[in-house]
């Protein structure tokens, strides 16, 4: 008799738009068919949230727009689901596992309070290098990538001044920076925090691959408004990087898979406790 599969709650943050995100998310699980089956939950659309004891773990994506609105609906829900998880894994031996991305990730340092959300003075958009803090090193989230790694990022509004005592009194770290700008004077974004042992987030986009990142940025709209913040030689540095299988390609192959490989591990190795 073979092991039953775990369920996986996708968290829909796009708004209810058609989108590649979606499909690399759905893309990396199929890779874990065998241990995990999972639903999409359409939160922004239709106020979906997934029954906290219906799911092991859960997955919360990016999204388009400003992290400090909502509608007094779906936001609220939002909000009271990650009460709900974090209540639950202090009172739980089996903890949920839960991996926030960009958009998830913003919402949930205002949540608990760990810094200002900010709008940027202008939006981060490509690929970027991302910096491993100390703990950051350490983090199993970030095991087999480089320091620093590659990853896509796609912003208008960031993470900064950290509340360091909200840190300290959550047991919080910060994993990630994102890259040095000696030019500017501006604060380094934070892109990435181990809320807990099993709350993690980013900044960036971990689910995105080399297929999909073209694909948007072939639109003739997008396109027009990257060579216009960037200009075409960025431009057509941001398509070479697409094609170096040490960047994007690598952090889609590694990060996301990853936090399941953990999730599962822990979650198996609770199975057996409970059984024996």
């Amino acid at each position: 008799m073979g092991k039953k599969k775990l369920q996986l709650a996708v968290l829909d943050m796009y708004d209810g738009e058609p989108n590649q995100g979606m499909r690399c998310i759905k893309d990396i699980l199929d890779r874990f068919h065998r241990d995990i089956s999972y639903r999409v939950f359409d939160v922004r659309g239709k106020a979906e949230i997934p029954e906290i004891r219906d799911f092991d773990i859960y997955i919360s994506t990016g999204g388009p727009g400003d992290p400090l609105q909502g509608n007094g609906e779906w936001d609220l829900k939002y909000f009271d689901f990650l009460d709900q998880v974090w209540i639950w894994n202090q009172n739980h031996s089996q903890k949920k596992q839960l991996l926030l991305i960009c958009h998830s990730f913003q919402m949930a340092c205002k949540h608990f309070g760990l810094g200002q959300i900010t709008k940027r003075k202008s939006t981060s958009f490509g690929v970027m290098t991302v910096h491993k803090t100390v703990d950051g090193m350490q983090d199993p989230l970030f095991r087999n990538l480089d320091n620093p790694f590659w990853a896509v990022d796609s912003r208008d509004y960031q993470v900064v001044q950290p509340k360091n005592r909200k840190f300290k009194l959550l047991g919080s770290k910060i994993i990630a920076l994102e890259k040095i700008r000696s030019h500017v004077e501006y604060e380094r974004a934070i892109m990435g925090i181990r809320f807990s042992d099993d709350i993690v987030g980013t900044q960036f986009h971990p689910e995105a691959d080399p297929v999909s990142f073209l694909a948007h940025l072939k639109k003739p709209e997008v396109r027009e408004k990257i060579i216009a913040m960037k200009g075409k030689a960025k431009f057509r540095t941001m398509l070479e990087n697409l094609v170096d299988d040490a960047k994007i390609y690598k952090t889609n192959e590694t990060l996301i898979p990853n936090f399941l490989e953990n999730a599962i591990k822990k979650l198996r190795v609770k199975e057996v406790k409970v059984l024996s």
